[in-house]
């Protein structure tokens, strides 16, 4: 049954006409759980929030479908705005994105032109940008980018997903950039051929790539809600003698708030993932089919 919940949000995230509806009536079913709001203004409102309790943050202005380019340079112009507005309110944030938000889908010129104007803008500013990993289909291409970007900045890093078999050795041809990589299970719906198909195999990965890009001594992002690894960092943190400014933990904005607060209470620097914008619909479905318990939340608030 969870199988086809899961597989069902994912298709969902995916359908064009569901998410111009979503765009149209605004934040529905309980999403403001996930979502800080349609605005920059709502999305710095929450960054004071968590930054007065101990947590920084990174912004993500949503965006799903983009086919145009005039679409990609509205989002971004979004993600130079986003640091505007951080840079302005004093908070501590930095910001993520997704490449084909920018026009990867359209043209690699254009998509690195929007990310050579915001890395610019984000290096003036002293703050730092993070890639989002997409599906499959983008793997390869985003991580060519970004080594291609890594040439020109050092304010830029990429996610890397444990649930793709590639994922070890792609981590050991970045250790050569000393890679600030976030490092996550993966929530997108991949083929048996290029990702492990079971929860447990994943969990193994996601242990092999953190000790793996622990050990090697570059900055580890582990965006992870599991407390069993988080203990496991825990572990290889301690084993290593790794110091504290040299790794984070990282959680979605709405999940685990005890715990985030716990962690800052120990010491740990824990940053929270925060999406904004009107587009909210796909990422939504994405955390529902992540953790379908999500979902008795979403039917209270549909029979409020």
């Amino acid at each position: 049954m969870e199988t086809v919940m899961r597989n069902m949000f994912l298709k969902l995230a995916k359908n064009r006409p569901a998410n111009k509806l979503a765009k149209r009536y605004g934040l529905r079913f309980g999403a403001q759980r996930f979502v800080a709001g349609e605005t920059i203004k709502h999305s710095i409102e929450a960054v004071k929030q968590l930054n007065a309790t101990g947590r920084v943050v990174t912004l993500d202005h949503l965006g799903e479908f983009v086919f145009t380019e005039e679409e990609a340079k509205e989002s971004a112009t979004m993600c130079l705005l986003t640091l505007d507005a951080i840079h302005q309110a004093g908070v501590t944030a930095n910001l993520s994105l997704k490449m084909t938000s920018l026009g990867l889908d359209i043209s690699r010129e254009l998509c690195m032109r929007n990310m050579r104007e915001i890395l610019t803008r984000a290096r003036s500013y002293g703050n730092f940008v993070r890639i989002d990993m997409e599906d499959y289909a983008h793997c390869q291409m985003s991580l060519d980018i970004y080594r291609e970007l890594r040439q020109e900045f050092d304010n830029v890093g990429i996610v890397i997903q444990a649930y793709l078999y590639r994922t070890e050795q792609d981590i050991a041809d970045l250790n050569e950039l000393k890679a600030n990589l976030r490092l996550v299970k993966g929530a997108y719906k991949e083929s048996p051929k290029v990702a492990f198909p079971e929860k447990a195999d994943v969990d193994n990965n996601f242990k092999n790539i953190i000790r793996q890009h622990l050990s090697n001594g570059n900055y580890a992002a582990i965006a992870t809600h599991d407390e069993a690894m988080i203990r496991y960092a825990k572990e290889i943190v301690r084993e290593y003698g790794i110091p504290n400014d040299r790794f984070e933990f990282q959680m979605l904005y709405g999940i685990c708030e005890d715990l985030q607060k716990k962690l800052v209470a120990e010491g740990y620097k824990v940053r929270v993932y925060v999406p904004y914008g009107n587009d909210w619909f796909g990422y939504f479905m994405r955390r529902l089919a992540e953790r379908p318990a999500n979902v008795w939340f979403v039917l209270k608030n549909m029979f409020k």
